[in-house]
């Protein structure tokens, strides 16, 4: 606990927490708020850390929608809570990382998704042709307090720590009325969530190593590559019983599976069945890059169209990084052309006379004829969006300079930097 709370620590744990930003909990205090809280009352915090007798206010619940459907609850701590938990996270990493399998890829120093996807694509082209797609039922709420304060005891000799910790597992949820008590599960949301998980889950890791398989695993999203249908079938049917046995979690009956990799999704991707196979983007990713510019572009009516591109550019180029691996460009492409579809036809929305419309495409090099029957042709905004005229005035060179982000562009020019 004196690592924890010495000042280095602290300010290394003060500046993370500023830089995620994020919502307030339970008590509304703002991340821009607790220098001023914390100069007030951090000495009366230290002496109690030191004395184990914190006790940490409930987590904020807040549900998100999940991208394949329902919600995913998140427990949202207190900003001094967060600060604390992060200053935790800080002295325990160091000491569990070593033990941690080199087949887990989430939340850890140095590791990332696209060297899981890397290493996923390369145990298919080894001839690992089958995958066992192992889907934990809502593994962040079924977390077993008991057994993971054990394996915390085995690399921790500080009450003071354990207990702590114990303290922000059992912390209540407050959703819209009081606070319910939790005896189970590490609500993700807070800094030492992810480390918890993986904690937990090593247990998984050393198992399938001593068995001799060969898998990725990011955070509780597992994939095993295995050369035949019945060997996955079997080792599913196994891990079932000891992840029940051992690690108290259900598997997922309806979401796991043993399949081609080219019929699954992992990380956001997919492969494609060659010999050689290739990185693809999995087809729920792009429906919901697609749900989301429909958002975004919801309230594009009456607004500029410079300003519309702008408020979408950040979207692209965060969807392009971290799909710079994909080795196929058609739905790169598709999703291109369709953005600049929507965008033609938010134009067309915005002259709302045919005068305005014939004025504008002439503006834009049709000739008068062809700008007055294509302005009067009586077919609605989405149809004259994807016609000839409207390719012709408002081609892709066009939204180029208004500095609209091409997902292909973009990810063709990453993976050359790279």
């Amino acid at each position: 606990m004196e690592a924890v709370v010495e000042r280095g620590n602290l300010k290394l744990a003060y500046q993370r927490v500023v830089e995620n930003k994020g919502a307030a909990g339970v008590d509304q205090l703002a991340v821009s708020e607790l220098k001023e809280h914390l100069k007030r009352h951090w000495p009366t915090m230290r002496a109690r850390l030191l004395a184990g007798t914190y006790q940490p206010q409930p987590v904020r619940g807040v549900n998100i929608p999940k991208p394949q459907g329902g919600v995913r609850t998140l427990g949202i701590p207190t900003v001094v809570d967060r600060l604390l938990q992060q200053a935790l996270h800080q002295v325990l990493q160091p000491i569990f990382e070593p033990t941690f399998s080199d087949a887990s890829y989430g939340f850890r120093p140095g590791r990332n998704a696209h060297q899981a996807l890397r290493q996923a694509r390369e145990y298919v082209a080894q001839g690992k042709r089958w995958v066992v797609d192992i889907d934990l039922e809502k593994f962040f709420d079924r977390v077993n307090h008991d057994l993971l304060m054990s394996k915390l005891a085995t690399k921790i000799g500080d009450a003071r720590v354990l207990t702590l910790i114990r303290r922000y597992l059992e912390a209540g949820m407050m959703t819209d009325g009081p606070v319910q008590p939790r005896t189970e599960g590490t609500p993700q949301g807070g800094p030492l969530s992810p480390l918890l998980s993986n904690i937990l889950l090593t247990d998984l890791d050393r198992e399938l190593e001593r068995r001799g398989h060969t898998f990725c695993r990011y955070a509780d999203d597992c994939n095993i590559y295995v050369a035949s249908e019945r060997a996955g079938v079997e080792l599913l049917q196994s891990l079932t019983g000891f992840l029940a046995e051992r690690l108290k979690l259900t598997v997922n009956a309806a979401k796991s599976a043993v399949a081609r990799p080219w019929q699954r999704k992992f990380l956001g991707y997919s492969l494609t069945w060659h010999r050689e196979p290739k990185l693809r983007i999995a087809a729920p990713s792009l429906k919901r890059l697609t749900e989301q510019v429909r958002a975004l572009l919801r309230g594009a009516r009456g607004r500029h169209l410079g300003a519309t591109i702008q408020t979408l550019n950040p979207l692209l180029r965060g969807w392009a990084a971290y799909f710079k691996l994909a080795e196929t460009k058609r739905a790169l492409e598709d999703r291109d052309g369709w953005i600049r579809h929507k965008l033609r036809c938010v134009l067309w929305r915005h002259w709302k006379r045919s005068h305005a419309r014939a004025r504008k495409l002439m503006q834009r090099g049709l000739t008068e004829e062809r700008a007055w029957r294509s302005a009067t042709n009586g077919r609605g905004p989405w149809w004259n969006a994807g016609a000839s005229h409207m390719h012709a005035a408002f081609p892709k060179s066009w939204f180029n300079t208004l500095g609209l982000v091409s997902l292909l562009d973009t990810v063709q020019r990453l993976q050359r930097v790279s």
